[in-house]
């Protein structure tokens, strides 16, 4: 049975596309979680019934999401998606409907241009901010559903922070699509919360403040709410500025002395701390919740996961875009009972893992479509029962408090308070129990014990619960500074000739340089020998990057 929003969504655009027809582009603009695939496939249903179309194309932007959608199109449908690649070519032989993702365009541009003029053809696209007019995919999804008879685009996050237009929609002013009203259906976030579609959310700012020691012997202090302050002598220092970068000592890993151990004490230590410590109450009353830490590079989130598995004894799942099979260690995590997974750019828009009720914010791009798409993934209800909130956990920093606000505003007042339970739910039967129980009163199973987690005051060397600030023992505050030196704090990268490279890119470089620079002699050619030889050794990576994008 459809939503209220889904049916509604659904005789609006069959009425647009079919009866007023000013325009064969239709926008679903729907919360994240609000059921946007399945309402793409019944419209595409009713159009196949209506004979408006013969066949359908969907792109979206992730393998995992192109495989929900061949799930979902066929439950809803009845007919098999099949999904193509950008290797394979002609892809008339293939079935009617056909899903692929936005980065296979680049390569099916003539293949899906045949398949639109042949055919009455609709496409839908999924998360349509992918389709910048002036990056690839804008540029070659525009040529390829040049005949499509109709398009239906979906989005959770209708804003792009770079002033770049889409394919078939212009941006007004701030930054949103601009589409005639009738042509537009809206459900948006704060909707969607009243309606129990999604999940209200919880912003936890987690305050850091960061003592930089320089290598003169003088310290800089450094936090989220004030800029060092720097001496003029100091202020001549190249590249010293950009290093001493709040949100750069955020995402700057710490180490014990023997520079190989994480340091649970660090700033994301503590942060980890209070995550798993809310994802632990959660837990209470959702069993399979499960929490999302999100990187901004391979380093960081391989020294995450090493803090987490520290911090709770569980070692997280770990997917990057260098692991071999990525897609089936998500598929993986979302049908276990884990409780963390953590992420560099993987667990993006489209993703549906609806256990998801925490996460951790580190990312790379700061800018509000990558937060409302990160917010998105712990949103997503298990059904009308499902009461629990979403957490997000983020450093202080101005510009994401101000995207949290923004989102907050979207709430009702109702969806603001927050209320305590005094049940949990038994994970092997899902009966309620009282909150002290030690085992289930319906089928007996134990309820795992509540872990103490403590922290060592410095000054008297009492324990305090981790979520203290001051200890319970002597009143010292724990608020203490996290002590980094400069070599830490430019660890997370390199600011070289103007050029600013994040740690991957660097250690990328140190470690094919050698085979770059033999490759680069071998080759004989003077004009490109002398045109690489002017750039820094530690850029080869970024370089490599560049013209190998697989």
């Amino acid at each position: 049975m459809l939503r209220a929003w889904q049916s509604a969504a659904t005789a609006k655009a069959l009425r647009w596309l079919t009866e007023i027809k000013s325009d064969r582009h239709f926008l679903i603009n729907a919360a994240p979680g609000a059921g946007k695939t399945i309402c793409a496939s019944v419209i595409a249903k009713r159009l196949l019934e209506m004979d408006e179309i013969d066949r359908v194309i969907v792109i979206a932007p992730r393998a995992e999401v192109v495989k929900q959608w061949g799930e979902e199109f066929k439950f809803v449908t009845g007919r098999h998606m099949t999904k193509v690649t950008g290797a394979d070519g002609d892809v008339s032989d293939f079935g009617l409907d056909l899903c692929a993702t936005w980065a296979a365009i680049q390569s099916l541009q003539d293949a899906f241009q045949l398949v639109c003029h042949r055919s009455r053809t609709l496409v839908i696209c999924d998360e349509h901010h992918h389709a910048a007019v002036e990056a690839a995919w804008g540029a070659k999804a525009d040529g390829a559903f040049q005949d499509a008879k109709f398009v239906l685009v979906l989005t959770g996050t209708p804003i792009r922070s770079d002033g770049q237009e889409t394919v078939w929609f212009a941006f007004d002013d701030e930054g949103r699509i601009d589409h005639p009203e009738p042509g537009t259906f809206t459900l948006g976030y704060g909707e969607a919360v009243e309606l129990n579609y999604c999940r209200p959310i919880t912003f936890h700012r987690h305050e850091g403040r960061f003592s930089v020691k320089l290598s003169e012997g003088e310290e800089v202090a450094v936090s989220g709410t004030r800029s060092p302050e720097l001496d003029p002598s100091l202020r001549r220092v190249k590249g010293l500025q950009q290093a001493l970068d709040y949100y750069r000592l955020v995402c700057t890993p710490k180490y014990l002395p023997d520079g190989t151990t994480p340091d649970v004490n660090s700033y994301q230590g503590t942060m980890l701390d209070w995550g798993i410590s809310k994802l632990d109450d959660l837990r209470e009353t959702v069993p399979q919740a499960g929490g999302l830490v999100i990187a901004p590079s391979i380093g960081v989130a391989e020294y995450m996961a090493e803090l987490l598995e520290k911090l709770d004894g569980e070692k997280p799942m770990l997917v990057h875009s260098q692991m071999p099979n990525a897609e089936s260690r998500i598929s993986s995590f979302k049908n276990s009972n884990r409780r963390w997974i953590v992420s560099v750019a993987m667990i993006s828009e489209g993703v549906d893992i609806k256990r998801l009720r925490l996460l951790i914010y580190l990312p790379t791009a700061k800018t509000e479509l990558a937060f409302r798409q990160a917010m998105g993934r712990v949103v997503r209800t298990l059904g009308p029962d499902d009461y629990s909130r979403a957490y997000v956990v983020m450093p202080t920093l101005n510009i994401l408090e101000e995207y949290a606000r923004r989102v907050e505003r979207e709430m009702g007042s109702a969806a603001s308070k927050q209320e305590t339970k005094t049940t949990k739910i038994c994970g092997t039967c899902g009966s309620e129990n009282d909150r002290a129980a030690i085992n289930c009163a319906s089928c007996g199973a134990d309820f795992p014990a509540r872990r103490q987690r403590f922290k060592t005051c410095d000054t008297c060397e009492g324990q305090s619960p981790v979520s203290a600030k001051e200890c319970q023992h002597c009143g010292q505050s724990f608020k203490a500074d996290y002590v980094i030196t400069l070599n830490e704090a430019l660890r997370m990268g390199a600011i070289v000739r103007g050029m600013d490279l994040d740690e991957d890119e660097v250690q990328d470089a140190e470690k094919n340089k050698k085979k770059i620079l033999r490759d680069l002699l071998g080759s004989g050619d003077d004009a490109i020998i002398r045109l690489v030889q002017q750039l820094p050794e530690e850029s080869y990576g970024r370089l490599r990057k560049i013209l190998n994008p697989e």
